[in-house]
C-alpha cells in the first residue's frame, strides 16, 4: 500500500514538472517572437535608447522586456482556443499514441490558468509599472535608479489604491448587497472583478471592429494579391507611371539647367489636383519675381519656386518611380496566379464571414429556443471524450480556421482607426510609450477574444479556469443581444461593401438624368434684389457695350 501511494506521489510529480517544462518551452518561444516583433518597430535613436547615461538604458531595457512579456501573453491568449480544439480532436483520432502522452487535460487547464494569471498580472502591474518607470525620474535627494524605483512603486500603489476603490464603488453599484466592509477588506475579489471589466470593454470593442474588419481584409488581400487582367490593366498603369517619371525627371533637369524656380510655360489645366491647382491670390506670385517668399501649404507643387520645387519633385520622382517599379512586378506574375488566386482568395474570405454569419444566427436561434446554454461554465472539461463538432476533425478544423479568421478581422479592424489617429507602429520609428500603449491594447483584445468565440457560439469548448466565471456571461438578455447585434452589423457591413459601386453607379445615372431633362427654363429664376451690387454694374457695362455697338453697326 505504502508502494503504491509512493508511486502516485511520484507519477503526480513527474507529470507536474513536465507541464512546467512544456509551459517555460512555449513561453519561450512566444517570448521570443515577441521579442523580434518589438525589434522590428521600436525606435533606436538618442531619445529612447542611445543614450550616455546608463540608468536610463537600464530603465529602457526593464520596459522593454516587460512589454514583450505582455505581447507573449497576449499571444498565448489569442492560440488558446483553437490549441485547445486541436488537441481534443488529436486525443480523440490518437488515444493510445505514446507520442500524445503528455497532452491531457491538466496540461490544458493549467495553460489556460497560467494566462489568465497573467493576463491579470500583465494589464495591471507589469504594463503600467513599464510606463511609470519609463517617465519616473526619482525623489528629491534621491535619483538615480534606485529613486526612481521608489517612485514608481509609490506611484503604482496610489494606482493600485484608485483602482481598488473605484472597482469597490462599481461593485456596489451593481451589486447592493456587497456594499459592506467585510467587502471591502477582501482585496483578492477585486482582480477577476476588473479583468472582468476589462474583458467588457474588450468584447464591445471587438463589437465593434470585427465587422469592420471583415470589410477591410478584402480591400488588404486585393491590395496583395494581383488582380486579373479584366479587373486591372497592370500594362496601362505601368505606361502612365513610366511617362509620368520621364515628365518629372525632365523638369528637374529644366529647373536645373535654366536656374528658374517655376516652370515655363505653366500648366494649361490648373485644376488637376496636387500637381497644378490653383492658389490664391496672395500666394501665387509674377513669373518675373525671383524673391523667394514663403508658400502655404495649399500652394501646389509646380508653383513652388526655387529649391522648394526641387525638392518636391524629387519627392514625387521617388514615389512615382516606387509605383512604377511595383507595378512593374506585379507584371511579372503569370496568369494563374491572377486569374484564379486571387477570385480563390476573394471566395474563401466570403465563405468564412458567410459561415460565420451562419454560425452566429444559429446560436442565437437555439438561445432562443433554449437548446443552446449561455457561455457561463464552471463544470470540470475532460480533454478527448468525443468531438467537439458534429462533423468530427473536420468540424473541429474548421472551427479553429474560423476563430484565428475572427481574431484577423478584428486586428484588422482596429488598425482603421489607429491609422486614422496615426499611432500604428512604425519599423523602426515607434518610442517606447506607444509601444507600451499598443501591448496594453492587443492584450485587452487578445483576452477578450476567447470570450467573444463563446457568445457567438463559434465553438462549443468551454471557457476553463477563471474565463468560465466571468459574470455577465450569464446574463441572458446581454449575450442574445450581442449575437443580434453582430449578425446585423457583419451582414450590413458586407451588403454595403458588395452594392457599394451599384449605388455609385445609380446615383450617377439618376443625377445624369436629372441634369438633362431639367431645361434651362424649368430653373428658377433669381431675385434681381439678391444680386450683389459687383455683378449688377458688370451687367450695365456690357449692356452699354452691346448698345454702342449696335449703334455702330447702323
Amino acid at each position: 500500500m505504502d508502494d503504491e501511494e509512493a508511486d502516485l506521489r511520484e507519477q503526480i510529480f513527474h507529470n507536474n514538472v513536465r507541464e512546467q517544462i512544456i509551459f517555460l518551452l512555449l513561453f519561450i518561444l512566444l517570448y521570443l517572437f515577441s521579442f523580434m516583433l518589438i525589434e522590428k518597430f521600436r525606435r533606436r535613436d538618442s531619445d529612447d535608447y542611445f543614450t550616455a547615461d546608463e540608468d536610463e538604458v537600464k530603465v529602457y531595457r526593464i520596459s522593454l522586456w516587460l512589454c514583450t512579456f505582455a505581447l507573449a501573453v497576449s499571444l498565448g491568449s489569442a492560440l488558446l482556443l483553437p490549441v485547445s480544439i486541436v488537441s481534443n480532436e488529436v486525443l480523440i483520432l490518437y488515444p493510445n499514441s505514446y507520442y500524445v502522452k503528455w497532452l491531457n487535460s491538466s496540461l490544458i487547464q493549467g495553460l489556460w490558468n497560467h494566462v489568465f494569471l497573467f493576463s491579470n498580472l500583465s494589464l495591471f502591474v507589469f504594463l503600467p509599472f513599464a510606463y511609470l518607470f519609463s517617465e519616473s525620474t526619482g525623489f528629491p535627494g534621491c535619483r538615480g535608479l534606485k529613486g526612481r524605483v521608489y517612485e514608481t512603486f509609490i506611484v503604482l500603489a496610489l494606482l493600485g489604491v484608485a483602482m481598488l476603490g473605484l472597482a469597490y464603488v462599481i461593485s456596489a453599484w451593481l451589486e447592493g448587497d456587497r456594499s459592506s466592509l467585510d467587502a471591502l477588506l477582501n482585496l483578492w475579489t477585486y482582480l477577476p472583478f476588473l479583468y472582468s471589466c476589462v474583458s467588457f470593454v474588450g468584447v464591445l470593442m471587438l463589437l465593434v471592429f470585427t465587422p469592420l474588419g471583415f470589410v477591410r481584409l478584402f480591400g488588404v488581400v486585393g491590395g496583395v494579391l494581383v488582380k486579373p487582367q479584366f479587373l486591372r490593366d497592370l500594362n496601362e498603369e505601368y505606361y502612365v507611371y513610366s511617362f509620368e517619371e520621364d515628365t518629372i525627371r525632365r523638369r528637374i533637369e529644366t529647373s536645373l539647367t535654366t536656374g528658374i524656380g517655376y516652370i515655363s510655360p505653366e500648366p494649361m489645366y490648373p485644376d488637376r489636383g496636387d500637381i497644378s491647382a490653383p492658389v490664391d491670390a496672395d500666394a501665387s506670385m509674377s513669373k518675373g519675381s525671383k524673391n523667394s517668399s514663403p508658400e502655404g501649404k495649399g500652394t501646389p507643387l509646380l508653383r513652388l519656386r526655387n529649391g522648394a520645387l526641387q525638392a518636391g519633385l524629387k519627392e514625387r520622382l521617388q514615389r512615382v518611380v516606387a509605383m512604377r517599379k511595383e507595378v512593374e512586378n506585379q507584371r511579372k506574375t503569370s496568369s494563374l496566379q491572377r486569374n484564379v488566386v486571387y477570385p480563390l482568395a476573394m471566395l474563401l474570405l466570403l465563405a468564412l464571414t458567410t459561415i460565420t454569419v451562419l454560425m452566429v444566427l444559429q446560436n442565437t436561434l437555439e438561445l432562443l429556443i433554449g437548446i443552446k446554454a449561455l457561455p457561463l461554465s464552471t463544470r470540470q472539461f475532460t480533454l478527448g471524450i468525443a468531438s467537439l463538432s458534429k462533423l468530427g476533425w473536420a468540424g473541429a478544423t474548421l472551427e479553429a480556421f474560423l476563430i484565428l479568421y475572427l481574431h484577423a478581422a478584428s486586428l484588422t479592424g482596429l488598425s482603421t482607426p489607429m491609422r486614422a489617429l496615426r499611432v500604428l507602429p512604425r519599423a523602426r520609428r515607434t518610442p517606447l510609450a506607444r509601444i507600451i500603449a499598443l501591448c496594453a491594447v492587443l492584450l485587452a483584445h487578445s483576452t477578450a477574444q476567447p470570450l467573444l468565440v463563446k457568445i457567438l457560439g463559434i465553438t462549443n469548448f468551454d471557457l476553463l479556469g477563471e474565463f468560465g466565471r466571468i459574470e455577465w456571461l450569464g446574463n441572458f438578455k446581454l449575450v442574445l443581444l450581442y449575437n443580434a447585434i453582430f449578425a446585423a452589423t457583419v451582414t450590413l457591413c458586407l451588403v454595403s461593401k458588395f452594392t457599394a459601386s451599384v449605388r455609385r453607379e445609380l446615383y450617377n445615372r439618376f443625377k445624369w438624368v436629372a441634369e438633362v431633362f431639367i431645361t434651362p427654363e424649368d430653373l428658377p429664376i433669381p431675385n434681381i434684389s439678391t444680386v450683389s451690387p459687383q455683378l449688377s454694374a458688370h451687367r450695365t457695362v456690357i449692356a452699354e457695350k452691346t448698345d454702342k455697338s449696335h449703334l455702330k453697326t447702323d
